[in-house]
């Protein structure tokens, strides 16, 4: 989700809601040719996380774009060498969450239409970047061959189009189908998957692939059958994976993804290839030399979603409220804030920045405004808009301010940056040169006409993202300066791999230029390549998505720092009066006055926030409605919310070439059938002017060149259905196929509780109906089967890699498919707590999370307790999980073990509490605890001594005197659960150095205290 640095701040305000991942190695063994083999990991085997894991869920294209062109290594040669790095990358995966019942896999499929202009704005910018890259390469290669070089022009290619990473095209067929191939593969030869259910829903079914996972989620969740104690692990690189597994209400859940911020701080190489002394804009591809150092994988982490509520369980708790408090509705009313800072569908509001404290700015506003609602904002993923009209009331009182506040800011960065850099852009030493020149295009007072709704500029051939104040006639005009600049960014970039020791101007590039162009005096700023565009703490949180976002679409009317930042010169001015009338008459052509056109921005954002919400939580609630400007309202225009009507009208998914034609640029229309490709580029074609080359890029305040907004024509979807439906009859069978909406694919081994149930399906006397899962007999599983064409139960399976030797035919393939269809949504997804949810402290306070240690006891029912315990600065919990529960007093102790510890972080928490109230709980918590160990045999003095433990290692320092008095009390009952048995206890410290040390001496003492009372007892019998 376009949530700019969403999981850092996350990750930050609550830190433990990140856990490391443990992952097992491979182990090796020499081949039959003397070389070491991998030996396969055997994920039958429990889990090193200590935790098992039920289903798995992947967001395939957060794989299939690190492996198709990644970073720190050269991309693989062919599309089939894609496919095993795609293979290797997913096994890794599984690897490490080893599901034991079910694993999907999603591609995105065709999007709605809300979704399709962000992808529009992006691709068009990666294949300008893409041009541009090439095009400095070229120029470094003919450098090279003045100067004697040989042999380097083979490295020096055109990058793959990652733009093939779109439904409808070859690409994206031949990942389906390798992907079909390789899960039959695992399926015959992996022992850790002959029980999982495996789900393929590739880029032919509609809907982006996270979307697809959370609506099956939704409806096995409505089943009757539905298992509420699954533990769920979704993968991907979209921030937007927190939200939604927040807005699933399945508390066992969590988020996998690499940690993109382990190796930020370590490295400084080419992020294409991995290796140094150059950067990627000079990369030629060239393999990493047998001495270099291997590259390092990136590690993972999980974002813990059971955490992350208990933080907001703390973080939400408003006093005064007139109505019962829910946890679940106010974190669907924290998600829906969220929106406001950013999504894949709407511009966000100009006074929400997330670095500026947007959030807390949101939360504050909703905590103060919620005891004056008439409840919650949203409700089960509809808004309730006269509640959402207080948000944007006290955002508005606020707007001043924060606008304001940002300039100083932006003011004092900058001074600091004066104090301490040098404007080495206009550094020049002898006769060499340090930096490229170009012609600059003088910002204009007034900003560009917006292209608005339903808008073009026809008859615009244009040749790249402009950053500028003018108008496409400026862009035409410019020609020749844009080319020059590109030249110069080339030259700026081979200064930077000559550390300093300069190109000389002789016969540069920019000065044989500048003889066919008669240039302006004015200078521009050298334009610097991806990889050097800003701190790490910046361009590196904008991660949190999948598609390849461009890391710099040239800016070339503007100078471009070292760092990224764009200088340019902001003619809105929010910090300054009158910022309302300028923002509308730059952004929108019109003036404040127009109060007609304001309210029908306001009514399409609205829609567009009660569009996003139903996305989340039901469904896709129109594949058709779209936001059709570039920018946002202001808060202060939201007014008389109550009064609006919002009703959507579902429609149709766009077709895979349909979309294909909505979302790429001219530059890559290789990925359509012939028929229509002349479309992008031939001047009789109707819809030519959807595809410019050229397109003006506004800064809108932002400082980071990838910020800009790309203001591209929005598609007029009736004239580009009518272009396309004259055409399809021109189609091949093939192109056909491509461009029809597929199916859910269902696979399983011979080994699998469903093979019965799918081999009926392909039975000579089978009847060809769908037939239906039985839930109570498979839980994991719910819906519908049908028979797949394909599947051949038994026949060898054909492998579509057949050049690469490790892909061959599966001959006696033993695993088994079928299409499969979701189960029915039987009731509205509800944001509750399903019944049966066997709790394990969820919502008791914010975590501080230790290892899952095991209580091993020799004597007594229960054999194993698992314990977790928690510190961290004020804030205590205590998790009890998978404890096998027995009849009898074992409740109470449990029971007993979380009052003890709880309400010493509740009265560090909550100022009204007394140590007088805390005293009383303790002592209630000790006599409930002496009850039931008078009822049981020696598990209850395992569990004392964990809560001796537990109390001992708190850290309470305003309670030292009630400390004192449990420490002295907990012995004492000890004793007399010790009349009973000795047991053996292993229990691990925290892992806090500080607490550890305190814990030591202390522990040593009541152990030693405990051994003595139990030969004084011994010696008595």
């Amino acid at each position: 989700m376009g949530v700019p640095a969403l999981f850092r701040w996350l990750s930050k305000k609550y830190p433990k809601i990140v856990q490391s991942v443990e992952e097992e190695e491979p182990g090796h063994m020499p081949g039959p040719d003397g070389h070491m083999v991998d030996i396969p990991i055997d994920i039958s085997r429990p889990n090193p996380n200590g935790e098992e894991y039920d289903c798995l869920y992947l967001d395939m294209n957060g794989i299939v774009h690190p492996c198709t062109h990644p970073e720190g290594k050269p991309p693989p040669e062919t599309e089939e060498d894609m496919m095993v790095e795609v293979f290797k990358y997913t096994d890794r995966v599984i690897n490490m969450i080893r599901p034991r019942k079910f694993l999907m896999l999603a591609i995105d499929g065709v999007a709605p239409r809300a979704k399709m202009n962000q992808q529009r704005s992006r691709r068009f910018r990666s294949a300008q970047d893409a041009k541009i890259l090439h095009e400095q390469r070229e120029q470094e290669l003919e450098e090279r061959k003045k100067k004697g070089l040989a042999g380097e022009e083979e490295a020096i290619q055109k990058s793959w189009d990652s733009n093939v990473i779109t439904p409808g095209t070859p690409f994206m067929d031949l990942l389906a189908s390798s992907l079909r191939y390789w899960i039959a593969h695992k399926l015959n030869t992996d022992p850790g998957w002959k029980n999982l259910c495996v789900v393929l829903s590739d880029a032919s079914v509609p809907g982006e692939g996270e979307h697809k996972i959370m609506d099956y989620i939704r409806r096995k969740r409505s089943d009757p059958n539905h298992d509420p104690n699954m533990r769920h692990v979704i993968y991907g690189l979209d921030a937007d994976l927190i939200m939604l597994s927040l807005a699933t209400h399945e508390p066992h859940f969590k988020v996998l993804r690499e940690d993109v911020f382990a190796q930020d701080a370590k490295h400084r190489g080419c992020h294409r290839c991995g290796q140094e002394g150059h950067i990627a804009a000079h990369c030629r591809g060239e393999a990493r030399k047998e001495d270099a150092k291997p590259l390092q994988k990136k590690p993972f982490i999980f974002l813990d979603v059971p955490t992350l509520r208990e933080y907001l369980n703390v973080e939400l708790q408003t006093p005064g409220i007139p109505f019962a408090f829910d946890l679940e509705r106010a974190i669907d009313d924290w998600v829906f804030l969220i929106f406001f800072v950013g999504n894949d569908f709407l511009p966000h509001l100009p006074s929400l920045e997330i670095r500026e404290g947007a959030i807390d700015t949101l939360l504050k506003i909703w905590k103060r405004e919620l005891p004056n609602m008439s409840g919650y904002v949203t409700n089960n993923g509809k808004v309730e808009l006269a509640n959402a009209q207080f948000i944007l009331d006290g955002l508005a009182q606020a707007e001043d301010d924060i606008f304001r506040k940002r300039k100083e800011v932006e003011d004092r960065q900058e001074a600091n940056k004066r104090r301490h850099t040098s404007n080495y852009s206009e550094a020049q030493h002898g006769d060499t040169t340090y930096v490229g020149h170009a012609k600059v295009i003088p910002p204009r007072p007034v900003a560009p006409p917006t292209i608005g709704p339903s808008k073009s500029v026809p008859g615009s051939r244009n040749k790249g993202p402009i950053m500028l104040d003018g108008d496409n006639a400026d862009v035409v005009k410019n020609r020749a300066q844009i080319r020059m600049a590109n030249i110069s960014a080339a030259e700026q970039l081979k200064m930077e791999l000559s550390q300093g020791q300069g190109i000389k101007r002789t016969s540069s590039p920019v000065e044989k230029e500048s003889k066919r162009i008669k240039a302006d005096p004015e200078e521009s700023a050298p334009v610097k390549e991806e990889d050097v565009l800003g701190d790490d703490s910046i361009k590196a949180e904008e991660d949190d998505d999948d598609e390849e976002v461009p890391p710099e679409t040239k800016m070339l009317e503007r100078k471009i720092n070292a760092d990224g930042t764009v200088e340019y010169q902001d003619t809105v001015k929010l910090w300054e009066p009158g910022y309302r009338e300028r923002y509308y008459r730059q952004k929108f052509g019109v003036e404040l006055s127009d109060t007609k056109f304001r309210r029908e921005v306001v009514q399409a954002y609205v829609e567009g926030l009660c569009w996003v919400l139903a996305y989340y939580y039901q469904g896709c609630p129109s594949w058709k409605w779209y936001y059709p400007y570039h920018y946002a309202p202001f808060a202060a225009d939201f007014t008389d919310m109550h009064t609006m009507q919002i009703t959507f009208e579902k429609g149709e998914p766009f077709r895979p070439f349909e979309q294909l034609m909505g979302v790429l640029p001219a530059a890559s229309k290789n990925n359509l059938p012939k028929p229509f490709q002349w479309l992008m580029t031939d001047p009789e074609s109707e819809i030519l002017d959807f595809y410019p080359a050229e397109f003006l890029v506004d800064m809108n305040g932002k400082k980071m060149a990838w910020q800009g907004v790309a203001l591209l024509p929005f598609i007029d979807e009736k004239r580009l259905l009518d272009a396309l439906h004259k055409r399809y009859d021109q189609l091949t069978d093939e192109e056909v196929r491509r461009n029809s909406f597929g199916r859910n694919v269902l696979f399983v081994s011979d080994d699998a509780d469903l093979y019965p149930t799918l081999s009926q399906l392909y039975a000579k006397r089978s009847d060809k109906r769908a037939v239906y899962i039985d839930t109570a007999r498979i839980p994991q599983m719910a819906g519908s089967l049908a028979a797949d064409t394909t599947c051949v139960p038994g026949a060898t399976y054909y492998s579509p890699l057949h050049s690469l030797p490790d892909m061959q035919d599966i001959p006696h393939d033993r695993s088994i498919s079928a299409h499969y269809e979701f189960p029915e949504q039987r009731v509205p997804h509800r944001s509750v707590l399903l019944q049966g949810l066997t709790k394990t402290g969820f919502g008791v306070v914010d975590v501080a999370r230790a290892a899952d240690e095991a209580v091993v006891v020799e004597m007594g029912g229960m054999t194993k307790v698992y314990c977790m315990a928690a510190m961290q600065d004020l804030r205590v919990r205590v998790l009890m999980a998978r404890v096998p529960m027995e009849e009898g007093p074992m409740e109470a102790v449990l029971m007993g073990l979380l009052m003890v510890v709880v309400p010493m972080a509740l009265v560090r928490m909550v100022p009204v509490r007394t140590e007088a109230v805390l005293m009383v709980e303790v002592l209630t918590a000790l006599a409930h605890m002496e009850v039931a160990h008078m009822e049981a045999g020696p598990m209850e003095a395992v569990l004392m001594e964990v809560v001796l433990m537990e109390v001992v290692l708190m850290e309470v320092v305003l309670m030292e005197v009630v400390l004192m008095e449990v420490v002295l009390m907990a012995p004492a009952l000890m004793a007399l659960v010790l009349m009973e048995a000795a047991p053996t206890v292993r229990a691990l410290m925290l892992d806090q150095r500080t607490v550890q040390r305190m814990a030591r001496t202390r522990l040593a003492m009541e152990r030693s205290r405990i051994a003595d009372m139990e030969l004084r007892v011994a010696v008595n019998v």
